[in-house]
């Protein structure tokens, strides 16, 4: 049994095994419950409620929710006596921090305040367009990310190639269908892709297309706010130029921490935002201009990472599609129940969504979540805009149990008799 008040006075020290707290890495097997249990113990979760919409942000663990408010103390406190006195050295170590974990030089990352501002700096800046040059996003991206892509081309005079990616995806065909989108558009300068779907959880394999892109000519734009730390990845395995991130995910670091990574040998392609001096330090932070951030968050985010590094990242990765797999095998023996990832582990992590087939409008998915919630108290969301209709997103997280993943399969039987 747990002891709560050991958890509260030790944070995870309290519940993790004996080799995390000796300083060396946990390398728990993904249906170790015990395990995943202590690792339970150190959120906190709505009350009555299964969580299984984590998509929008991710909780902090109660000892990086300290260090956060520690930090806040000490920002309210010290104010400019500790900004202007050595606040900007620790926040360099919070980006070399984020940098190392990244696999990547710490001056080719900026902070931001999350992945939308850092993909935003990257699409309206990318200054390698003339008119009649063509641009490319997929129904899967993020809603804010194709509205840019939309003003870029309007801005450059470009043209708009709007693709849908294949249900039930492939590997080899998702790659045939960006070749063959390139072959189409003999034009085509950028690509957006984005590494894992917030509307279904589709993996796109970023790497084999970014290397049909580079031999083209074409540059590509890489959407990670949900890939990163909830797949087992760092940047160079990517091997990408522009790269936008989130830590406020699942990285489970405080409210407002996004990533701009662009290489060194690309910084030209993408243009000073208009409030950078023209005349100041060449670099990745003069791409996106933020004003003030919440330092206290940034200050948090080497907490958040020495949590996550208390166990193996491919260990965590496998953990969360583990879950993803256990209510995916139930769901799939319910009849007119669409599973919108494939079961390759390469192209899916946590998330997952799903649709009825004859239940394809956002009103009836709206409805399914609130069924959901109402009668299981389950709580998921709908999401829109994927080519083929509206879904159901499932979104686990480190908390999540193997029990209520049971109890969610159970729900969604359920459904489907009395539809």
């Amino acid at each position: 049994m747990i002891d709560r008040r050991a958890l509260l006075a030790g944070g995870v020290v309290a519940t993790l095994p004996l080799t995390a707290r000796a300083g060396r890495l946990a390398t728990p097997a993904a249906d170790d419950e015990a395990f995943w249990a202590g690792v339970a113990a150190d959120y906190d979760v709505p009350p009555g409620v299964i969580q299984l919409e984590n998509g929008n942000w991710g909780p902090m663990a109660r000892p990086v929710r300290a260090a956060y408010e520690q930090a806040v103390a000490r920002v309210n406190r010290d104010t400019s006596y500790y900004a202007r006195r050595g606040m900007m050295a620790d926040l360099a170590a919070a980006r070399a921090a984020v940098a190392r974990e990244l696999g990547v030089p710490d001056d080719e990352i900026a902070f931001t305040r999350n992945a939308t501002e850092a993909l935003k700096a990257l699409i309206l800046g990318y200054n390698r367009l003339t008119t009649g040059d063509a641009i490319l996003y997929a129904d899967l991206d993020y809603d804010s990310m194709q509205a840019c892509m939309e003003s870029l081309a309007q801005r450059r005079g470009a043209r708009v190639r709007r693709i849908a990616l294949p249900e039930s995806a492939t590997r080899a065909g998702l790659i045939d269908t960006y070749a063959q989108a390139m072959a189409d558009e003999p034009r085509l300068k950028l690509i957006l892709l984005t590494h894992l779907s917030h509307r279904t959880g589709l993996v796109l394999p970023v790497r084999e297309i970014a290397a049909m892109a580079r031999a083209r000519g074409i540059d590509v734009i890489v959407d990670a706010a949900h890939s990163w730390q909830q797949l087992d990845f760092a940047l160079p395995d990517l091997d990408c130029d522009f790269v936008g991130l989130n830590g406020h995910k699942w990285l489970g670091a405080p409210l407002g921490i996004g990533i701009l990574h662009i290489r060194k040998a690309a910084l030209s392609r993408i243009d000073r935002d208009p409030a950078e001096a023209a005349n100041g330090a060449d670099m990745v932070a003069a791409r996106v201009h933020t004003g003030t951030l919440d330092y206290a968050a940034w200050l948090t985010v080497p907490d958040a990472l020495a949590f996550r590094h208390r166990i193996d990242r491919a260990s965590r990765a496998a953990r969360l599609r583990a879950l993803r797999d256990r209510w995916v095998r139930q769901a799939r023996s319910i009849p007119g129940l669409e599973v919108l990832t494939p079961d390759d582990p390469a192209l899916h992590g946590a998330i997952t969504s799903f649709r009825f087939r004859d239940a394809t409008s956002p009103e009836a998915n709206a409805a399914i979540a609130e069924q959901l919630l109402k009668r299981h108290r389950i709580f998921t969301v709908h999401r829109v805009g994927a080519a083929k209709g509206a879904c159901v997103r499932i979104t686990p997280f480190l908390f999540t149990t193997s029990n209520d993943i049971d109890r969610l399969a159970s729900a969604l039987s359920e459904i489907f008799l009395q539809a």
